[in-house]
C-alpha cells in the first residue's frame, strides 16, 4: 500500500492528467502506484496483476509506469528523498563505494549480453555507487559482459545534486572505494581532478588493508535492491522501464531510512 507520507511526495511530482481525453475514466493515480508497487515487490507479469485488487490492468499500470518514466517522476523523487535525507545529516560523503551485479535477463534486448558468471546465459549488470551508509545514490544498467572499470566515472558524474543542507547541493563523496575490477590510473586521474581520493586496490597487489569493512555497505545496497522480486530479473525488454523500477526501488530504500528517523 501507497501510504500519505509517500504519497505526499510523490503526487506534486506526476504530469498533469489531460482534461479531455477519450475513452472510459482513467484509474486513479494513487491505485496504479499501488499496481506498479505490487509488481516490484512480488515480481509477477504485468498480465497477472489481479484485477480484484483494484489497481487496473496490469496494462494499465504499465502505461503508467512508462509515462511517468518519461516525464521523470522516478528520479525526480529519489532527488527528493535523498535531499530530505541529507537534510536529516544521514547522508555520509566522507565515501562511496562502487560495485556490479549480474541479473539474468529473460526478455531483455537492449544493454544484455553473455554472462562470464552464468555459463553465458543473456544477462544484465547493475552498476550500483552508494554513500558510506549504503543509501544507493546512482545504478546504470548494462550488458551483463560489460566491465565493471568501464563504469566508474558514469556512476560518479551520474550522482544528483542533493539539496537538503545549506550551501550549494553536493554531488561529490570526498573518496571512492573500489575492488580491483575498478583498477585504473586514467580513472583515478580523473577522480582526483574532481577532488575524489580514490582508494582502489591494485590488481597483483594486497587488498587495502581494511577495505573490505568499509565496503560491506554496497553489497547490503544489492541485497535490500534485489530483494525487490522483479528486480532480481530482468522482465522489461525495453532498458528505460527496467531502470524506471530500478529508481522506484531505490527510493523506497531511501524512503524507509528516512521513516526511522522520524519520531
Amino acid at each position: 500500500m501507497v501510504d500519505d507520507e509517500l504519497w505526499a511526495l510523490v503526487e506534486p511530482l506526476l504530469p498533469a492528467w489531460p482534461e479531455r481525453s477519450p475513452g472510459p475514466r482513467p484509474v486513479s493515480e494513487r491505485l496504479c502506484l499501488q499496481g506498479i508497487l505490487f509488481v516490484l515487490y512480488n515480481g509477477v507479469a504485468w498480465q497477472l496483476l489481479p484485477l480484484e485488487l483494484g489497481f487496473g490492468s496490469g496494462q494499465t499500470c504499465w502505461r503508467r509506469l512508462d509515462r511517468w518514466q518519461k516525464a521523470g517522476v522516478f528520479g525526480a523523487l529519489h532527488r527528493v528523498l535523498l535531499a530530505e535525507l541529507n537534510a536529516a545529516g544521514e547522508l555520509d560523503w566522507s565515501r562511496a563505494c562502487v560495485d556490479g551485479s549480474h541479473i539474468r535477463a529473460k526478455k531483455g534486448r537492449r544493454h544484455t549480453g553473455p554472462s562470464p558468471v552464468d555459463r553465458r546465459k543473456t544477462g544484465s549488470k547493475h552498476h550500483l555507487i552508494c554513500d558510506g551508509r549504503g543509501t544507493p545514490l546512482k545504478v546504470i544498467t548494462t550488458a551483463a559482459n560489460v566491465n565493471d572499470v568501464i563504469q566508474t566515472l558514469a556512476l560518479v558524474d551520474g550522482i544528483p545534486s542533493v539539496a537538503g543542507r545549506p550551501g550549494r547541493p553536493r554531488r561529490r563523496p570526498e573518496a571512492l572505494l573500489g575492488d580491483k575490477g575498478y583498477d585504473s590510473n586514467p580513472n583515478r586521474d580523473e577522480l582526483r581532478r574532481r577532488r575524489i581520493l580514490p582508494v582502489i586496490s591494485r590488481k597483483g597487489a594486497p587488498n587495502i588493508k581494511g577495505i573490505g569493512k568499509l565496503r560491506y555497505v554496497v553489497e547490503q545496497t544489492f541485497a535490500l535492491l534485489h530483494h525487490f522480486k522483479r528486480l532480481a530479473v530482468r522482465w522489461e525488454r525495453r532498458t528505460e522501464l527496467h531502470d524506471a523500477l530500478v529508481s522506484l526501488a531505490c527510493s523506497l530504500i531511501c524512503y524507509r531510512r528516512l521513516k526511522k528517523t522520524r519520531p
